[in-house]
């Protein structure tokens, strides 16, 4: 179907809002990260000044990655009956005026809570955002839209950092109290910005809503709208939590999140014990896994419109496979510019969440790409905090690394076999 059902004319004001509402959000979310890496750099100044122990500076950091990971499950349902737009800025606002909060406080526990609640908050924002994009995005160009806010989401992580260094770098007499006030600055303007350029949806600006190219993705979108009128609000949980298919990608998606997180929590550790590198260089060394993670970020979905037709299954056994081969030679290296090329090719290889969030606009359709992606992210973080006890368990036990690596190996080839599975299964609506 040729311009997706647009006019020339129709088509030209479609593409720029659509490209508008995409930037606008991919762009924000780069700073949003200001509101939560916070207090990873200032966790060391925070407790020396209020004198916390370190049973309650744990307690501090997880209460945000719970909440976060929980969040996340309810996040994109809300979004969709109140508006994805309005739930983003609710949650952009809130976030910045919870961190502000808590650079006032002194009491542990006070922080403890307002940190858990900023988790709620910083929910808020990736499961609407994904399901804002399938209202401008078809499944043909889907790939695009996730390759671009996954690689922002990358850029985040190096933003961040550069935005709450600054802030101690600006106001040193402020300390740890820094880092949760002046990073909400570009939050908040970027926050604005989002406000102004993004639009709900196309019948927002005049235009009727696309019609997709695929017959099937027209067929089951028609389905879901069905029943949702039909059996009310809570429906797309049941849909989707009876649907095999989605229940194989949740199931990726928290094995991606054991492997991902795994990765990042474990490799400074190793370069520093096992390839006897000071921790500075073992840091810096290990900045190239998420480099190659935002750039896998980015180019595999689009890679799985242009090439797979939006199919998402094979590009995902693709890289699995490769992630699963890189990290099995990993280990066996032992000159370190040889390693870091390898590293750089498992993070690449590894970035199969991009992938993961075009599946989830492709399954929930754009009658309920928020809740999918809630669902799906909901499942990636319980992956990643399974990684830690999981991980450290294997390494206290067995004192040798290798166990590591090459149970990050089987992770990938089961990753594999789910990925198997679901290409035979077709999506279906109830």
């Amino acid at each position: 179907m040729k311009n997706f059902g647009y006019s020339g004319e129709q088509y030209g004001i479609f593409r720029k809002y659509a490209l508008n509402t995409l930037f606008g959000f991919a762009i924000m979310y780069a700073f949003f990260y200001n509101g939560r890496m916070n207090m990873g750099l200032s966790l060391a100044s925070m407790t020396s000044e209020l004198h916390i122990s370190t049973a309650q500076a744990g307690a501090i950091t997880s209460s945000l990655f719970w909440c976060y990971g929980f969040g996340h499950l309810f996040s994109g349902r809300l979004g969709e009956i109140f508006g994805n737009k309005r739930f983003i800025l609710v949650g952009i606002l809130l976030s910045v005026l919870l961190n502000l909060v808590i650079s006032f406080q002194t009491s542990p526990a006070v922080i403890a809570v307002f940190w858990g609640l900023n988790g709620f908050a910083q929910a808020m924002v990736f499961s609407p955002g994904i399901a804002l994009s399938a209202k401008w995005w078809p499944k043909s160009r889907r790939g695009f839209a996730s390759g671009i806010i996954t690689g922002f989401a990358g850029i985040a992580q190096i933003s961040a950092w550069l935005c709450i260094l600054a802030a101690f770098a600006l106001q040193p007499d402020l300390g740890w109290r820094a880092a949760f006030r002046l990073p909400m600055i570009p939050m908040f303007v970027f926050g604005l910005f989002f406000l102004f350029l993004a639009k709900e949806e196309p019948s927002t600006v005049g235009l009727p809503d696309y019609q997709e190219e695929d017959p099937e993705a027209t067929a089951l979108e028609a389905e879901r709208n069905r029943f949702l009128a039909e059996k009310g609000k809570l429906y797309p949980y049941i849909s989707l939590f009876k649907n095999p298919k989605m229940i194989l990608f949740m199931f990726i998606i928290a094995i991606i999140g054991i492997a991902r997180y795994g990765l990042i929590t474990w490799l400074p550790l190793y370069y520093v014990k096992v390839m006897d590198m000071n921790i500075k260089s073992g840091i810096f060394n290990s900045v190239v896994l998420p480099i190659g993670m935002a750039v896998g970020y980015f180019l595999m979905p689009i890679l799985s419109d242009k090439i797979f037709k939006s199919r998402r299954e094979p590009p995902l056994i693709i890289c699995s496979v490769c992630a699963a081969v890189a990290i099995w030679i990993f280990p066996y290296l032992r000159d370190i510019h040889i390693a870091a090329a390898c590293l750089l090719l498992v993070g690449f290889f590894s970035a199969i969440n991009g992938l993961v969030w075009a599946f989830a606009a492709d399954i929930g359709t754009r009658a309920f790409a928020g809740t999918a992606t809630g669902m799906l992210d909901w499942a990636a973080y319980m992956g990643a905090a399974i990684q830690s006890i999981l991980f450290g368990a294997i390494i206290d036990s067995t004192g040798n690394w290798d166990y590591l690596f090459f149970t990050l190996s089987i992770l990938f080839l089961i990753t594999v076999s789910l990925a198997l599975v679901s290409t035979k299964i077709r999506p279906r609506a109830a």
